[in-house]
C-alpha cells in the first residue's frame, strides 16, 4: 500500500511524498514497518521554492507515527550536499570545523557540526589568507559557544526554524568578525543522538494539531500549511 509522508508544521510544503509497505498480514502490522523510517527531503522542496539557494540543505525525517495513511514524521538530522561542500573547500584559505553536543529544552540530545573558511580582507594584496592557530581556536571557541546557546534555549521546534534561515551560521559569522573575517559558514551536519520517550500529543503539536495555540492546517489543494488563528472555524458551505 502506499501511504502519504507528512512533513512537520515547520516546512511550508507538508505532503513530502509517497512510501510503499505490504498489507496488514496476519501479525506482522503495516505501520511498525513504516515506523523508523527515514526520509531525505531537500530543504528546496520542504519550502517549494524553485530556486538553488537552498536546495543544498537536505533534512532527514523520521516516521514515528502512522494515521490512517499518512505517516508523521519528525526531524531525524541535516546534513549538505556533498558538491556543497565540496564546491566550498579551496586553496589559499583556512578552513575552520567545529562540532558541539547540545541538549534542547525538550530532551532531544544534538550534535551539530559547523564549518567556515577564512575570507580576504577588502584591501589585501596577499595571495593566502590564512588565520594563525591560536585566531582558529578562538574562532571554534565561538563557533561552540553560539550554537550551544542557541539551542540549549529552544525546543526541536524552535532549532529546526533556525536551521531553516541557518540565523546561527549568521550570527557566527558576524560574532568572528573581529577575530578573523568569515565566509561560507555552515551549520554542515546535526544529528540527533538521543530523542525523549515517544509522545504523541507533542508529535501531534509538531504537525500543527491538537494544540491550544493557533493551528497549523495544510491546504487540501496545493498541501502547503496554512496559518489559522486560534479558535478558528471553517466557513458553513451552502452545498455540499
Amino acid at each position: 500500500d502506499w501511504y502519504d509522508i507528512k512533513a512537520p508544521s515547520m516546512f511550508k510544503m507538508r505532503q513530502v511524498g509517497k512510501t510503499l509497505v505490504n498489507r496488514t498480514q496476519g501479525t506482522r502490522i503495516a505501520s511498525d514497518g513504516l515506523k523508523g523510517r527515514v526520509y531525505e527531503v531537500s530543504l528546496a522542496d520542504l519550502q517549494s521554492e524553485n530556486d538553488a539557494e537552498r536546495s543544498f540543505r537536505k533534512f532527514k525525517l523520521v516516521c514515528e507515527d502512522v494515521q490512517g495513511k499518512n505517516c508523521l514524521t519528525n526531524f531525524h538530522g541535516m546534513n549538505l550536499t556533498t558538491d556543497k561542500l565540496r564546491s566550498m573547500v579551496k586553496k589559499w584559505q583556512t578552513l575552520i570545523e567545529a562540532c558541539v553536543d547540545a541538549k534542547t529544552t525538550d530532551g532531544y540530545t544534538l550534535r551539530l557540526f559547523c564549518i567556515g573558511f577564512t575570507k580576504k580582507a577588502e584591501n589585501s594584496q596577499k595571495k593566502t589568507c590564512y588565520a594563525q592557530s591560536q585566531q582558529v581556536r578562538n574562532i571554534r571557541k565561538k563557533m561552540k559557544d553560539i550554537i550551544a546557546k542557541e539551542v540549549s534555549a529552544v525546543d526541536l521546534k524552535g532549532v529546526v526554524n533556525k536551521l531553516i534561515p541557518d540565523s546561527i551560521a549568521s550570527d557566527i559569522t558576524k560574532a568572528c568578525q573581529g577575530i578573523y573575517p568569515l565566509h561560507d559558514v555552515y551549520i554542515r551536519k546535526v544529528k540527533v543522538q538521543k530523542r525523549p520517550r515517544f509522545d504523541l500529543t507533542k508529535l501531534m503539536e509538531m504537525h500543527g494539531e491538537g494544540t491550544g495555540k493557533g493551528g497549523v492546517t495544510t491546504d487540501p489543494v496545493t498541501g502547503e500549511a496554512v496559518d489559522r488563528p486560534e479558535g478558528y472555524e471553517p466557513p458553513v458551505l451552502d452545498s455540499v
